[in-house]
């Protein structure tokens, strides 16, 4: 069987770690050139090793920084001549109570959740070949559903599936496809990221579980193979679309 990715060049944010690691071991197993950011040499080096350096490279570079990413679309130019796939996927879930939330934090937050999506873009669009290509946006399942405590990630992540939309019928006359994919609760390291002593993550990932449909934590894994379907040829009539893979935490 042909890979379904053969001869893709694409860039992958926050892609040496959780659901854009095993994403970029996807596409480097169906055929793709991968070039992925992070923010941690060692992971990134990590990676690059484990897929081969003739396969992919590597990038630090924060996804909230429009220069660090415009830096990096260039190299990939440089590179390959052009850019097939665009998976925005780095992000930052930090809990913020709203009597507690700063300025600093709200900042943070939808500089890297936002701005820097909608900057990459920008950058990337014109690289792409005249017979298009496909850009994947990360969202998340809390688009549409309300936590307590998560209210700056929750707007964030419904910022970005409105871009999804709004960006397809920008970019659909240069043959450009722009989907999202919004994971539920999926077991990745960005929750031990959270700054949640032990006890109380256990605690609240066992209830997250509970409310889960499908009763668990799903896997990156999960995740990976739809974003391969999105950056795919087989999703060419895919556009404006939001994909949840969440066990259908905000579905039922």
């Amino acid at each position: 069987m042909k890979p379904r990715l053969e001869s893709k060049v694409a860039l992958i944010t926050g892609g040496s770690s959780g659901i854009g690691r095993v994403t970029a071991k996807r596409f480097v197993e169906e055929g793709a050139w991968v070039a992925i950011t992070g923010r941690t040499p060692a992971t990134l080096d990590e990676t690059v090793a484990e897929f081969g350096p003739s396969r992919a490279m590597a990038f630090k570079a924060d996804a909230a920084s429009p220069a660090e990413m415009r830096r990096v679309i260039e190299a990939v130019k440089a590179q390959h001549g052009r850019l097939d796939v665009l998976f925005l996927n780095a992000g930052v879930a930090p809990l913020t109570p709203l009597a507690a939330a700063t300025d600093a934090q709200f900042d943070d937050v939808f500089a890297t959740n936002v701005k820097g999506v909608f900057f990459a873009v920008q950058a990337a669009v014109p690289h792409f070949p005249a017979s298009g290509g496909s850009i994947i946006l990360t969202s998340s399942s809390l688009n549409a559903k309300g936590v307590a405590g998560l209210s700056l990630y929750s707007a964030t992540k419904a910022a970005v599936r409105s871009l999804a939309r709004s960006l397809s019928a920008e970019l659909i006359a240069r043959n450009i496809r722009v989907n999202c994919v919004s994971p539920g609760p999926i077991d990745t390291p960005i929750h031990r990221r959270m700054g949640l002593p032990p006890e109380q993550l256990q605690q609240m990932a066992a209830g997250i579980a509970k409310m889960t449909p499908a009763g668990r934590f799903g896997e990156a894994i999960e995740v990976a193979e739809c974003v391969v379907f999105l950056a795919s040829d087989e999703s060419r009539y895919v556009i404006g679309a939001d994909f949840a893979v969440d066990g259908g935490f905000a579905q039922l």
